[in-house]
């Protein structure tokens, strides 16, 4: 996983598979974004060859504790597979989801978030 901030938006890049095998780094490292408590968090899933019923619960729990503390969330992904699973469980409609991390990135900062200067790290 690669986290990078831009616009004071981090955005956490999970690659690969998200299953069982991988489910609590993917976990910790949400927790960790939003325990800085941003305005804004993108799940990155361009990257993601393989999404099923641990990737919609983990994605439902991210959606749950950024409006329980006011942090919007947007999902970027144009994979299929994602795409559809996120489609067929109605997930979809809990939050923006997005072709790009550029265009997630965009909508939320147009949603009237502060622009600070650019930053990246790594995890």
């Amino acid at each position: 996983m690669v986290t990078t901030d831009q616009w004071g938006i981090p955005s956490v890049a999970v690659i690969g598979e998200v299953d069982m095998a991988c489910e609590a780094d993917i976990r910790a490292a949400l927790g960790a974004q939003l325990d800085r408590q941003p305005t804004g968090l993108v799940v990155d899933l361009t990257r993601v060859e393989f999404f099923g019923s641990t990737g919609i619960r983990l994605l439902v729990e991210v959606y749950t504790r950024a409006q329980e503390q006011g942090t919007a969330l947007a999902v970027a992904t144009g994979q299929r597979a994602v795409l559809r699973t996120l489609e067929m469980t109605l997930v979809d409609e809990l939050f923006d989801v997005h072709p790009t991390v550029a265009h997630a990135l965009t909508a939320l900062r147009g949603a009237g978030f502060p622009v600070p200067r650019h930053s990246g790290t790594h995890l």
